[in-house]
């Protein structure tokens, strides 16, 4: 019963009026510079608008999330590992961020005291067919510029860690974990040391254009949670910045489908997977983890592969696996079967790739 009335709330969510239905009475503000969504990437726009914004751009940062506080989706809810550079293809900017993204943010760590540590990775084949694979990435690795990668013989890789089971390994030293909640509350902190205003409890729901002028779809979670789902939806404002960031997460085509007058022909599709982790309890607490280095296997379609990570308190982790979600009915379940509480309902809402409102 319960998890029929989640999947029914939170079809009702989707099923919103449409935007003309409800422009006309809410009030009008101006901003100079929002970001929706206060997850990690979020934070850091915020950080470097609000640092740099003023003196170039002349613009205060206005943060808007849905939740009652940053980071609670996805970016509280992954590995929490630093990337090295070697998966993306050659010459990709996702190569290129990930190689440059790496080594700031090892710097922004160590510069601020955020907990972190460069543990290094090994990427490893169980079997000789896998071996090409690992070859190549090897080679992209070197030509994205990602340092001191090395090839491992299976006697090598097992002589660093005893318990690990393979033919051949890629080490990849420049791998490492840290602390995102430290690291997402530096970037808030430094964000509203410069001035940066964040309203939480705040959901962007779409928008629409004016001519060049972008006007934004705002109503209070409390607005949506209590909402019918037949009566009209009473916005509560509508908000007319000069620069909009859409950093809202897996929710971001989704809602950039909802800003009506915007060419939907360039906003990506969105293809969504779950993914599980697995803790490993340890009987004795004074026992170390098996591993010191993080473990992944040779990539997988979708995604890493179940991969072995460890927290910065030696908490080993197996996971995610990859579990594809083709059917909007599917994502409902599966929304429905986490939720566990109704206020989480309007954070995990505007998860589904849904059609603009016309």
């Amino acid at each position: 019963m319960l998890k029929q009335e989640v999947v029914r709330v939170i079809k009702r969510r989707f099923h919103l009026p449409k935007p003309s239905e409800t422009w006309r009475n809410a009030p009008k503000e101006k901003a100079e510079c929002v970001v929706i969504g206060a997850g990690i990437v979020g934070l850091a726009v915020a950080r470097e608008l609000s640092l740099k914004g003023k003196e170039v751009l002349g613009k205060e940062v206005l943060v808007l999330d849905s939740a009652p506080t940053f980071g609670t989706a996805t970016s509280s809810r992954n590995s929490e590992v630093i990337h090295a550079g070697i998966y993306y293809p050659s010459n990709s900017l996702k190569a290129h961020f990930c190689v440059r993204g790496r080594k700031l943010l090892y710097h922004y760590c160590s510069q601020r005291g955020i907990p972190h540590n460069q543990i290094g990775k090994l990427i490893v084949a169980t079997g000789t067919s896998e071996i090409p694979k690992l070859n190549q990435l090897f080679n992209r690795g070197i030509q994205n510029g990602v340092e001191n990668l090395r090839m491992l013989d299976a006697s090598e890789a097992i002589k660093m860690e005893p318990e690990l089971h393979c033919v051949k390994a890629l080490l990849s030293p420049a791998s490492g974990i840290l602390d995102s909640h430290s690291l997402m509350l530096s970037l808030v902190g430094e964000a509203e040391t410069n001035d940066a205003t964040f309203s939480y409890n705040t959901a962007v729901i779409g928008g629409h254009l004016e001519g060049n002028q972008m006007v934004l779809h705002v109503c209070e979670t409390k607005t949506l949670t209590n909402w019918d789902g037949n009566t009209p939806l009473q916005l509560d404002l509508l908000l007319m910045p000069k620069i909009v960031v859409n950093s809202s997460g897996l929710s971001a085509p989704t809602l950039a489908k909802r800003f009506h007058g915007l060419n939907t022909a360039i906003i990506p599709p969105a293809y969504y997977a779950r993914g599980s982790y697995f803790i490993l309890s340890n009987a004795n607490s004074t026992r170390h983890p098996p591993f010191k280095h993080l473990i992944y296997p040779v990539p997988e379609e979708g995604g890493l592969g179940v991969h072995v990570t460890l927290d910065l308190d030696g908490q080993l982790k197996f996971g995610p696996d990859v579990e594809w979600i083709p059917h909007l009915e599917e994502l409902y379940w599966v929304l429905a079967s986490e939720v566990v509480s109704k206020n989480s309902i309007d954070l995990v809402a505007w998860l589904v790739n849904e059609p603009s409102l016309e």
